[in-house]
């Protein structure tokens, strides 16, 4: 099946299963979205992501996200309270570095494509370089 926008199916699935209560999600893997789980790895909205070979599809490789959880058992919440898709390959959303979006006064992060590489909206502000805002996690 082929996905229209894989940045969206990434953040669907994680959404998905941090409601369901998962402790991992698995996905197909891209630089870019490799590049987000590191940033949302470095930020604590996730514990780990490791990269493994598709069973399937051995040229494939998988991109699996071990999700962050806060509390015990039944008081367990997880620490990604919202995740949202800002551009879209319909309708791209870009900024310059004085236009950088805050996302819940600092509290989230937004996750921008600059020319030197997929980076915080924080991280962009103190390089001076402006992109396109991918989308805001809280």
């Amino acid at each position: 099946m082929s996905v229209t926008d894989p940045i969206a199916d990434m953040l669907t699935r994680m959404r998905n299963a941090v409601q369901a209560g998962h402790t991992h999600v698995s996905l197909p893997s891209s630089k870019i979205k490799v590049a987000i789980a590191q940033i949302l790895k470095e930020e604590g909205y996730i514990n780990s992501f490791e990269l493994t070979d598709d069973e399937k599809q051995p040229t494939h490789k998988t991109l699996r996200i071990r999700l962050k959880y806060i509390g015990e058992r039944r008081e367990r919440q997880s620490v990604i309270s919202g995740l949202e898709r800002i551009s879209r390959p319909g309708s791209r959303v870009y900024t310059g570095k004085t236009e950088i979006p805050w996302v819940l006064s600092g509290m989230g992060v937004a996750i921008i494509s600059t020319p030197k590489g997929v980076m915080t909206g924080q991280r962009a502000r103190q390089l001076g370089v402006g992109g396109e805002i991918l989308c805001k996690v809280w």
